[in-house]
């Protein structure tokens, strides 16, 4: 199994910018792809973003496009989630997830701890 450590949580005023990063250790030869899920208060998980290990192929919801990028450094074993222009409504906290062949959550493995991504106007 994957171990996942998330950081880079924090408040920050909308329109602003933040930084997530997870770092990866354990069974990380066996990893495909890392991901970003996102819970906010009352609602389900759901997936933001994900990156292949191998060819740095992405996917991002609809939700986040043109606002988030998700990139990896294969060497540190580390997936990072730069967030732009955030918005009120991408209050929540903040999930990697590793070991799954499909972006959903009953596939995801491995999770992190959580981070919270707090978002004032």
């Amino acid at each position: 199994q994957v171990q996942l450590v998330e950081s880079g949580g924090g408040l920050v005023q909308a329109g602003g910018s933040l930084r997530l990063s997870c770092l990866a250790s354990g069974r990380t030869s066996s990893m495909s792809a890392m991901g970003w899920f996102r819970q906010a208060a009352g609602k389900e998980r759901e997936a933001v973003a994900a990156i292949s290990w191998s060819a740095g192929s992405t996917y991002y919801a609809d939700s986040v496009k043109g606002r988030f990028t998700i990139s990896r450094d294969n060497a540190k074993n580390t997936v990072y989630l730069q967030m732009n222009s955030l918005k009120v409504e991408d209050t929540a906290v903040y999930y990697c997830a590793a070991d799954f062949a499909v972006l959903a959550v009953s596939e995801v493995g491995s999770w992190g701890q959580g981070t919270q991504v707090t978002v004032s106007s």
